[in-house]
């Protein structure tokens, strides 16, 4: 069951979404909040795992509640719904770590195309709009999960739709894990032979990079920069969109983390904050939540969603 925090101060909008949300029996809407500050103090009383806010609200704007919130509630899928359309509040929208951006006038034909895609750990934005946000900037996720099964599944989600978007895709992960991805992609319907003998699609394994950028048990950040510049290089001559990113989804900070070197970790992760500054690429990290027993309270935790766009937690199944 998906717990649904609604923040809407025109009631008539409102009582359109609450109709809309009732058609889907595994949507349960938990609160209705009418400000800012009220979207606030329901979301760190009621925990709901997905947000629809709106950008015009009293008391506090959408994008200062969704900044509180995403503080509070990290792991929440944040969605506007707005009639502002201008490039700077959608990319503003995204630096805040929302996952999807639908313009109040297509919200019949988007709302649920953007709650599927927030949930898969996708981003939206409405047909209108995309192209006025074709050069928005760059995101980088991390996801934490706990279950192997929907860990897989909704990263095979996400990979699909980068490349039905157009868009290549470097995953650098453990070898289970690059087989199970497979596999979802081909369940997703993806042609994945032919994005892999295109260069569409290319895999490393997550260990086998770090072992070759290892020195003194540290990794070696201009060699692993160096070899990642060259994947990216590679996955970007087979791009077919027309304002195409490479997507990275990697495993290598999860396996410093795994083996005590956190800090070592947090430096890949600023790595990649960099090569987002001159290569047009998105990046999602991974790391299993059993890594981090205290959450919230661990140091580590906190500092590696600070280095991220966004934050999702992945439940069991």
């Amino acid at each position: 069951m998906n717990r649904i925090l609604l923040v809407e101060d025109f009631e008539p909008f409102r009582r359109f979404l609450r109709g809309e949300l009732g058609r889907r029996p595994a949507f349960a809407i938990v609160g209705e909040a009418t400000d800012g500050l009220e979207a606030v103090e329901y979301a760190r009383e009621l925990q709901p795992n997905l947000i629809l806010l709106d950008l015009g609200l009293p008391t506090l704007s959408g994008m200062e509640a969704a900044r509180r919130i995403r503080r509070e509630l990290p792991q929440a899928a944040l969605i506007f719904v707005s009639q502002e359309t201008s490039p700077a509040a959608i990319d503003e929208a995204f630096r805040l770590g929302a996952f999807g951006y639908v313009d109040k006038s297509r919200t019949h034909l988007d709302l649920f195309p953007a709650i599927d895609s927030a949930l898969s750990g996708r981003r939206f934005v409405s047909e209108a709009l995309e192209a006025l946000n074709a050069h928005r900037d760059a995101h980088h996720d991390v996801h934490f999960y706990s279950d192997e099964r929907v860990f897989l599944e909704r990263s095979g989600q996400f990979l699909a739709g980068a490349l039905s978007d157009g868009n290549p895709v470097v995953v650098l992960a453990t070898s289970d894990h690059r087989q199970g991805l497979l596999e979802q992609l081909r369940r997703q319907g993806v042609d994945i032979e032919r994005a892999i003998r295109d260069g569409a699609y290319i895999e490393e394994d997550a260990e086998d990079t770090m072992s070759q950028v290892m020195t003194n048990h540290r990794p070696d950040l201009p060699r692993f920069v160096e070899g990642l510049n060259q994947l990216v290089g590679r996955a970007g001559r087979a791009a077919k969109a027309p304002h195409q990113r490479v997507t990275i989804f990697g495993e290598c900070v999860a396996l410093l983390c795994a083996d005590g070197r956190s800090e070592a970790a947090i430096e890949i992760e600023r790595a990649g904050n960099d090569l987002m500054k001159t290569h047009p690429v998105d990046i999602v990290c991974a790391y299993p939540v059993r890594q981090f027993p205290t959450a919230q309270r661990d140091p580590i935790f906190r500092q590696i969603c600070a280095e991220h766009t966004a934050v999702s937690v992945f439940p069991h199944a």
